[in-house]
Parts: C-alpha cells; sequence; structure tokens
C-alpha cells in the first residue's frame, strides 16, 4: 500500500510536468470517422503514427465506406497497406472487423470496451484510444510502446506485461487523466526519452523521479 501511494505521489508530479511541456497532447493519427480510426490504430501496431498517416491518405481516399472494405480482395488490400509492416496478419484483422461491423453492429464501430474486444487484431490498447478519441469513454490506460518503456523506467510499474502495466496505472493516475496520459507519455517519448541509447539525465522527467 505504501509502494501504491509513493507512486500515486510521483504519477503526479510526472503528469504535472507533462502537461507544462505538452499542453495540446492528443493523437497524431488522422482520421474523418470512427471507421478510419480503428482502421488507423490497427495499422499503427509496429509501425510509426507517420507512416500510417502517409498510407491513409491514399487508403481512405480509395476506400470509402465500409463496404468498400467488405467487398475488397485482401490481396489488394495488402499491397495498399504493405508499407506499414505485417500487412497480411493487420489485412486479415481489418476486412474480417469490417464484416463483423456490418453484420453484429449495423455498420457502426462500438462503444464498448467488452464489445471492441471481439473484433480481431482488437486489444485493450486499441480499444481504449478508440473508445477515447471516438465516444469521449474512459475506460483505462492505453499502453503503447512509449507508456510500456517509459511507465518501467520512471518507476510506475515494474511489469512488461501491457494488461499488467495498464493496471498498475488505473490504481496510480487520476481518471481523469488516464485519456491524456497516453498522449503525454507519447510527445515526451518522441522528443525527449527516445528509446535509443541516451543520456537520461538530460530528460526534464529525471530530476523529478530521482527527488521522489
Amino acid at each position: 500500500m505504501k509502494n501504491i501511494e509513493k507512486r500515486k505521489k510521483l504519477a503526479k508530479k510526472i503528469i504535472d510536468k507533462l502537461k507544462n511541456l505538452f499542453p495540446d497532447a492528443k493523437i497524431i493519427l488522422k482520421y474523418s470517422n470512427n471507421w478510419e480510426l480503428l482502421v488507423a490504430v490497427i495499422l499503427s501496431a509496429q509501425c510509426t503514427d507517420k507512416m500510417v498517416n502517409r498510407v491513409t491518405e491514399e487508403l481512405f481516399e480509395k476506400y470509402r465506406t465500409l463496404d468498400d472494405y467488405v467487398n475488397t480482395k485482401p490481396k489488394e488490400f495488402e499491397n495498399d497497406i504493405r508499407s506499414t509492416g505485417f500487412f497480411r496478419n493487420k489485412t486479415k484483422n481489418i476486412l474480417a472487423s469490417a464484416k463483423i461491423i456490418k453484420e453484429k453492429f449495423q455498420g457502426e464501430v462500438p462503444n464498448t470496451m467488452k464489445d471492441l474486444l471481439t473484433l480481431p487484431g482488437v486489444a485493450r490498447k486499441t480499444a481504449n484510444v478508440v473508445l477515447g478519441n471516438a465516444f469521449g469513454i474512459y475506460e483505462g490506460v492505453a499502453v503503447d510502446t512509449h507508456v510500456r518503456r517509459l511507465a518501467k523506467l520512471y518507476g510506475l510499474t515494474d511489469k512488461d506485461n501491457p494488461d499488467k502495466i495498464e493496471q498498475d496505472l488505473l490504481k496510480i493516475v487520476p481518471k481523469k487523466d488516464w485519456f491524456k496520459f497516453t498522449y503525454l507519455m507519447i510527445d515526451y517519448g518522441r522528443k525527449y526519452c527516445l528509446a535509443k541509447k541516451h543520456n537520461h539525465k538530460k530528460c526534464p522527467l529525471t530530476t523529478i523521479v530521482e527527488s521522489s
């Protein structure tokens, strides 16, 4: 219990600092409806958001409706998203999700964690991103690679599994910050504390963590 209280105080200091550094932190994936958001988030696995935006610029021009995804040939779609990596798996998941959404959810992306998790290729991270950005529903913290790496680095968790990291974060991050926390950490990871080897002493959060 003492450990959780300590982590709560640390999380608050970190969030306050990140809000000062990145007052406008938000998703940078580009989309114009809830289905395009889901597609973009699935494509972003093991791929940079910048590359996803490059691919979806043409993709969303070509595939304008849910039916366009339902009716396309997998091989053609694979070629359209090839540069995002893992394109066969992503194709399978996106096209299968399109069919399920059409048949089971009347063509609308579902707005509950339970229903989103029934879609192929959708785990809690993707579901949290969709719920927060599409519906303003905050059920958890989306644990992407930046959140995973930085939460461990700064002592907010000692877990490696994203679901377990999320459970640790839910205990220490105030609910009002669950949604924003992901984008604060992503912006910080991109600008200051990159995954490649560097001097952590120069990272703005280091002094906060060391003094806690």
